[in-house]
């Protein structure tokens, strides 16, 4: 058993995710963080299938991530937890969870392609989260390589200032190493050691001139961020590389500047100075702002500092099994977790026991007496415990911010082969949708067929591989599917008298109430405008509940009900029969009148669209894209692209990548990522 994590000064702990579009780099520059640090003695490669962050066998036959992996390696007297994030839409919400519970971030940008979309959406998922980051340019050593152009991409598209502190030397087929604009020096990596030494060089007077005008504009944006900074450098003084390092840190930790490293992973250029630079510029726990946390008893908000002496607060942020045992990955926020410790689960108010505690490595575990604030740990034993989940003590329970939900957009029904699968297919959707919180399971009563949600084709093409190869399940599959949701255009009113005699009794409700569309994405709401003084309140939260049921399934096609606010005017009382049940019944059924009257309307999945296209095949491909529905938005160049964004309904995407191949000879891709649900105008 390893020794306590909960020794470590949290000064010195990094907790960072790997964050990036599809194929950027993300697992190989993981991959070469492992291996200069001493936790691997063999570099895996994507491409061979052999990552060590890439366990699943799904991800070693695409090459692609499909679920965030942790380890944990030291560094410099640091300890980094790295979490592998995926670069696939499909898998957004995995990017999610992660990003909620991590301080740094890096993001991997591919210097052909620049801030491709899945780049970008998830840097703006950790703005939303606040997480500070720094940026790696990776693949200069590709054809098209292009720094500066990266770099603009970066203002244009992520609005941010990035702030180099390094540029290539030489760039695609020329590209022969990385120049360091602090200290004005050229870094060389060995490549008969694989990288694992390198040295710092003076700079020729060639490099000097391509490096001082880079220099001189990093200076500038660093000086006009800090006074005293700015003051040295309108003076001439000599700026001391503890004054470079100071400033570029807070500026860092408040997001004002982004600094850029670069290099190329696969060749082995550019790693450790980006490990240097987590260390130097990113933040420990004790760096970031209090968390808050509610006291559900009282609803009160508490602040919580990451130490080991506050009440205990850990966020459960992803379920995996193991061997047939739930492990539970969860943050802890403040106090600490021993082995062997009773935790009450706040979110679904039971207890459940840390059997064990683990660091983790990919798929390897390391088992740990105790850990404490600022960690990222696995737990064994907690039976019960999901995605989202708070963990503290019942005698001080406090609950964090849940996770995101999200929304699945495609659809498959599933018939087990002969009925001796059904009961194990309902077991292991049961298991999946425990351990993806973006998977839903529903029973379709007309035709008695499961009907499996995600993400997208990917996604549930990724879970059907699952079931076959983990489990020996393998249903019949229909065609994939696209949801729906449904709103109103108008204003619309609803009422109903609910009774009737339900088990000896009599059950009574009236209500009535009405609807109005409200701006797409803002959802629904329930407002009262009666005067509800004097009613009972277990009569009103009956309304709300019945109401609540009423939007899981519209009037149209029994899509959920989005959008909508429901206005409840009128409740009507009977002495003696009045009852919960009643209310509840009559205010679902009043819903339903109220929703067909509003001139409900279907709204679908709509998809940002970016495609990258030859120029001779541009006029051909937005043909073929209008032809799905598809609206062109704008059109640029990239790395001798044609790069066409827009918008589609995703409805109309099925067959869309082979069609675009065939137009383009093979030459074009393209890619897509959730918008919103709407009509497509």
């Amino acid at each position: 058993m390893t020794k306590n994590i909960a020794d470590n000064p949290i000064s010195t702990l990094r907790n960072i995710g790997i964050i990036a579009h599809i194929d950027a780099g993300k697992t190989t520059v993981t991959e070469r963080i492992l291996f200069f640090s001493g936790i691997i003695h063999r570099m895996g490669e994507v491409h061979e299938g052999s990552a060590t962050m890439d366990y699943l066998p799904e991800e070693q036959e695409r090459g692609i991530t499909i679920s965030s992996a942790c380890t944990t390696t030291p560094w410099a007297n640091h300890i980094l937890n790295i979490i592998d994030t995926p670069g696939h839409v499909d898998f957004t919400i995995e990017v999610e969870r992660s990003l909620r519970v991590l301080d740094g971030a890096v993001g991997i940008f591919c210097a052909v392609g620049g801030v491709e979309p899945q780049s970008e959406t998830v840097w703006r998922q950790s703005m939303k989260f606040g997480v500070p980051k720094l940026a790696f340019v990776n693949k200069m050593d590709r054809l098209g390589a292009d720094f500066a152009a990266v770099l603009e991409d970066m203002r244009a598209k992520l609005n941010i200032t990035p702030l180099p502190l390094q540029i290539p030397h030489g760039q695609g087929r020329d590209f022969k190493g990385v120049i360091d604009l602090l200290e004005m020096q050229y870094l060389v990596f060995d490549a008969e050691t694989q990288g694992a030494q390198w040295r710092r060089l003076p700079l020729d007077e060639s490099q000097r001139k391509v490096a001082a005008p880079w220099r001189e504009k990093t200076l500038e944006l660093l000086a006009e961020q800090d006074d005293a900074f700015l003051e040295k450098y309108l003076s001439g003084q000599p700026i001391a590389g503890a004054d470079l390092h100071r400033v570029i840190r807070r500026t860092t930790l408040d997001q004002t500047l982004v600094p850029v490293m670069t290099g190329s992973a696969l060749k082995n250029i550019g790693i450790q100075p980006l490990m240097d630079a987590v260390c130097q510029y990113l933040p420990s726990p004790a760096d970031k702002p209090p968390i808050m946390a509610e006291d559900p008893g009282n609803r009160k908000k508490i602040s919580l500092s990451a130490d080991a002496g506050e009440p205990l607060a850990a966020l459960v942020f992803k379920i995996d099994v193991e061997s047939g045992r739930r492990l539970a990955f969860a943050r802890i926020y403040s106090g600490s977790i021993a082995e062997g410790d009773l935790l009450y689960n706040v979110s679904q108010n039971l207890d459940e026991r840390a059997a064990h505690i683990y660091r983790m490595h990919a798929d390897r575990k390391q088992r740990l007496e105790q850990a404490s604030a600022g960690q990222i740990i696995t737990i064994s034993g907690c039976k019960s415990t999901k995605t989202g989940d708070t963990l503290a003590r019942r005698d001080r329970p406090l609950l964090l911010e849940q996770i995101a939900d999200y929304q699945p957009v495609i659809s498959l029904a599933l018939e087990p082969k002969s009925q001796a699968d059904a009961k194990r297919l309902n077991e292991v959707l049961e298991f999946f949708q425990f351990q993806d919180p973006t998977l839903r399971v529903m029973l379709d009563p007309e035709t008695d067929q499961l009907i499996l949600s995600g993400m997208g084709e990917l996604h549930l093409e990724v879970v059907l591989e699952r079931m076959r190869r983990e489990y020996g399940v393998a249903p019949r599959v229909g065609n994939p599917q696209v949801l729906h949701q449904e709103t109103v255009t108008q204003p619309g009113i609803g009422e109903a008298v609910f009774h009737r005699e339900l088990a000896k009794t009599m059950h009574f409700g009236e209500v009535r109430l009405g609807v109005k569309p409200r701006k797409r994405g803002a959802g629904q709401s329930i407002r009262w405008t009666m005067d509800v003084q004097g009613w009972p309140d277990v009569w009103i939260q009956a309304v709300n509940q019945g109401i609540d049921d009423g939007l899981q399934s519209g009037v149209l096609k029994g899509y959920p009900v989005r959008d909508v606010l429901v206005e409840v005017e009128h409740l009507g009382r009977r002495e003696g029969e009045s009852s919960s049940v009643g209310y509840q019944m009559a205010a679902a059924q009043a819903l339903k009148t109220a929703l067909t009257s509003g001139a409900p309307q279907l709204l679908e999945p709509i998809m940002d669209i970016e495609i990258s296209v030859p120029e001779e095949n541009v006029g051909e491909v937005i043909g073929l894209f209008n032809a799905k529905g598809g609206r062109v938005e704008n059109m640029f160049d990239r790395a001798g692209a044609k790069i066409i964004t827009g918008v589609a309904p995703m409805r109309q995407l099925f067959g869309f990548s082979t069609s675009l191949r065939s137009a383009s000879q093979g030459r074009a891709a393209f890619t897509m990522r959730f918008s919103r649900f709407d009509v497509l105008a």
